[in-house]
């Protein structure tokens, strides 16, 4: 048995420990039933549940919620056009997001593949040290995806 200072008080019967509870207006909670003897405390249960409500909404209010952006690109993008790309990619990257690009082969890009893979090469090197490659390019059907997850500080 243990006060509700932390003190132990001993062995006692479970008759004895509600009448103790009773007379402190506590509740009596067993911390570890499996322990022989159990191991039992005096606590007032309406605010310890209180507290655990409150460091709980304070952890998921200091949580971050990780999305996976998607960033499209083309086999016949221009250079331009895929720096504007790697900029938007970063930025998602430093805000804390991972992010996805995607190309889709259409009609005859699918005879070369090898074209959209120099590009997600290029463009993985356009995000250089701002990203880490999660998932290296790989094709999927029409599509060949990449995944970057943010460069750890």
């Amino acid at each position: 048995m243990i006060d509700e200072k932390g003190e132990m008080l001993g062995i006692m019967s479970a008759d004895e420990a509600n009448a103790m509870a009773d007379e402190r207006n506590l509740d009596l909670v067993k911390i570890s039933p499996q322990a022989v003897p159990p191991v039992c405390k005096f606590l007032d249960y309406g605010k310890y549940r209180f507290e655990l409500i409150k460091k709980e909404k304070e952890a998921r209010k200091n949580q971050k919620v990780v999305e996976l952006k998607e960033i499209w690109l083309s086999a016949t993008i221009d250079d331009h056009d895929l720096d504007v790309k790697a900029k938007q990619s970063i930025k998602f990257l430093l805000s804390g997001d991972r992010v996805r690009a995607s190309i889709r082969l259409k009609g005859r890009q699918m005879a070369h593949p090898e074209i959209a893979m120099e590009i997600m090469n290029s463009f993985a090197e356009k995000i250089g040290s701002n990203g880490i490659v999660e998932k290296k390019a790989q094709q999927e059907g029409r599509t060949i995806a990449m995944i970057f997850s943010p460069a750890k500080k």
